[in-house]
């Protein structure tokens, strides 16, 4: 209910904002609605949506896999931790717009080139965090372990994913955050289709309300998938926690 009461709250602020401003600065919530339901039946909307997501889907999903192992490996070695440091905080530090406009140089303007974008973009937070959660295992459990002769699997499975969960579900929920702003700036330099490109043709047209058109669906979608895949991701994964308490 109040997630709901919020977003009439929402609503109402950018109604009284267009009314104050006028259209030509910010299109009221019946005008920008009213583009969607065109751009959805010629089907872009659909298209470019689908495209959009794709990309935050396998960018996501390789930045995570590669920067939880990465991570994983930090954390638990010392000296590749102090070796690999500055490498991480150099690229940590980059602009992703540098990291876009290196991949499109080298590689062209291709989807290849735009993946690789994404993910090396995503994967240094992805590292930073998951190596937080390796440095926090308790050394006293990895002794037990040992003591009672754990398999890999036993180990992984019961001693070790529990603990590192909330530091994965934390990596995912901020990753996700950021990898789709990431698709946009992309899309937007070098892609035919997406939401950024999209959004860069109402750019030129100076056309605000296809400008929100692509925007807020977007933003829709991606709080859909923080509400209702990671948020109650990242509960489940502290239950161990709640019941040993």
């Amino acid at each position: 209910m109040t997630r709901i009461l919020s977003l009439g709250l929402f609503l109402a602020l950018w109604q009284i904002g267009a009314w104050s401003f006028g259209p030509h600065y910010l299109p009221t919530p019946l005008a920008v609605g009213s583009t969607v339901l065109a751009e959805a039946r010629t089907g872009d909307l659909g298209f470019n949506l689908g495209a959009t997501l794709a990309r935050v889907l396998a960018g996501f999903t390789l930045a995570m896999v590669a920067g939880s192992l990465i991570g994983l490996a930090l954390g638990r070695n010392e000296a590749l931790d102090r070796l690999l440091d500055p490498w991480l905080v150099i690229v940590l530090n980059t602009p992703a717009l540098v990291v876009i406009m290196f991949a499109y140089i080298w590689g062209g303007l291709n989807e290849i080139s735009a993946l690789a974008a994404i993910t090396l973009n995503k994967l240094p937070s992805a590292v930073v965090t998951v190596r937080e959660g390796a440095r926090a295992l308790d050394p006293g459990l990895d002794e037990m372990a040992r003591v009672f002769a754990f398999s890999r699997w036993r180990r992984w499975r019961h001693v070790l994913a529990p603990q590192l969960a909330p530091f994965f579900a934390a990596a995912a929920r901020g990753g996700l955050a950021l990898v789709w702003k990431i698709v946009l700036v992309v899309e937007l330099l070098g892609r035919p289709n997406g939401v950024g490109f999209k959004m860069n043709e109402a750019f030129q047209l100076f056309d605000l309300k296809l400008l929100l058109a692509y925007a807020l669906p977007f933003v829709a979608l991606m709080v859909l998938a923080e509400t209702f895949v990671l948020r109650p991701a990242e509960h489940a994964a502290s239950w161990w926690r709640r019941y040993g308490a």
